[in-house]
């Protein structure tokens, strides 16, 4: 009995830094850092404030960005696997520029002529995933929605004819 309720606190425990629950406005670096952990990576933005990033992959299906301001304080916290944030992905930008909007990718595969198409999971029902396509140079091609590898297809339980 002792070893189920250590265990399911431990599991708890490590629950707790997923989301950002305890990260408000106005939390200072620091409290950010204790409440979820060190960042995956950190952006400096085009105003020169920074953006925490806390990635919750390679299989997790949220990316949350913390943006603070000049005096190192939360400005703004939000989760960015999203079609919102998705619509922001435009042919053109470099890969920095994807990274700093929606985030480090779940995965990476190389294409022919040095390109790399970028994926990310992300809360849906139809087994769809985010991708990006890239030119040898970094710079986005293409992005859009594609049906995940290995995943059965959309929750249609409609019985075929």
């Amino acid at each position: 009995m002792k070893t189920t309720i250590a265990s399911a606190l431990a599991l708890l425990a490590g629950c707790a830094g997923y989301a950002p629950t305890q990260v408000a406005v106005g939390n200072s670096e620091t409290e950010v850092v204790q409440s979820m952990g060190p960042p995956t990576s950190r952006y400096t933005l085009a105003d020169g404030q920074q953006r925490l990033e806390y990635a919750r992959g390679p299989y997790g299906r949220h990316t949350y960005m913390v943006d603070l301001d000049a005096q190192g304080r939360v400005a703004k916290v939000e989760q960015v696997l999203d079609a919102r944030h998705f619509a922001q992905v435009l042919p053109g930008q470099s890969r920095d520029e994807v990274l700093r909007t929606i985030g480090r990718p779940s995965e990476r595969a190389g294409m022919f002529r040095d390109g790399q198409i970028w994926s990310w999971r992300y809360a849906n029902n139809d087994c769809l995933w985010y991708q990006a396509q890239f030119d040898a140079q970094g710079v986005l091609t293409s992005a859009g929605y594609g049906i995940m590898p290995g995943c059965d297809g959309p929750n249609d339980r409609t019985p075929s004819r």
